[in-house]
């Protein structure tokens, strides 16, 4: 019988040693700087509220925690799309005034490597600035910072649900410097190549519902008429 004993407690070490590992991955260090931020190109600074109850709209497979918005709008229960979730999101300029509207598509990826600390989402924004013209953002997206120091917390929590200020990049890709591509679709951005980079912060999360308060932040470096 010691044997036995032996052997679960030398598992339980085992698997309590691997989710730690896990958790606190020594090698997985967020970027908290803009590789954008410090290029000094003339960047378009556009924010969002990342809560889903606050947008235009927002739609999934109706099998989340974050429920659909609004209520009535269909929902992604197909399975090629299954593990895709979209928003309609009003975009401000960095006085706060609204600038135009971004339509966001993302899908879990295939690619996704917890034990590299890697939980990654493949999107796409389409945006639209009126009077300018539209551009599409190409990005991969690794949000297991978010998840390790937002959302674990929430859910350990005893009242289900986490306060704080967390502010980390969500762009991990498929530029070299780890930012996204940029693609001009009209207006005065048509034929433009360029890149951005994506930013959450969080100040509220609840286990039950999903962000409370939370918001996103595009930097894009985009040429302007003129520009090479």
């Amino acid at each position: 019988m010691k044997y036995v004993w032996s052997l679960l407690i030398g598992l339980i070490v085992g698997v309590a040693s691997f989710f730690a590992l896990l958790y606190f991955n020594p090698f997985a260090a967020p970027t908290t700087v803009s590789p954008l931020a410090v290029s000094g190109q003339n960047l378009i600074d556009l924010s969002y509220s990342a809560v889903p109850a606050e947008s235009i709209a927002f739609t999934n497979d109706g099998e989340s925690i974050i429920e659909p918005y609004p209520a009535n709008i269909a929902e992604l229960w197909e399975p090629t799309v299954k593990y895709t979730w979209v928003s309609a999101l009003l975009l401000s300029n960095a006085q706060g005034v609204p600038a135009g509207i971004g339509f966001k598509m993302s899908s879990e990826s295939e690619r996704t490597r917890l034990l590299e600390s890697e939980a990654l989402v493949d999107s796409v924004w389409h945006i639209y600035l009126p009077d300018r013209g539209t551009f599409f953002i190409d990005q991969s997206e690794n949000y297991w910072p978010y998840i390790r120091d937002v959302v674990i917390p929430a859910r350990w929590s005893s009242a289900d649900s986490w306060r704080g200020t967390w502010n980390r990049i969500t762009t991990a890709g498929p530029n070299a410097l780890g930012t996204a591509r940029v693609t001009g679709a009209a207006g005065e951005f048509a034929g433009a190549e360029g890149e951005a980079v994506e930013m959450l912060t969080a100040r509220a999360y609840s286990a039950v519902d999903g962000p409370v308060a939370m918001t996103g932040n595009l930097s894009i470096s985009i040429p302007e008429p003129g520009e090479e």
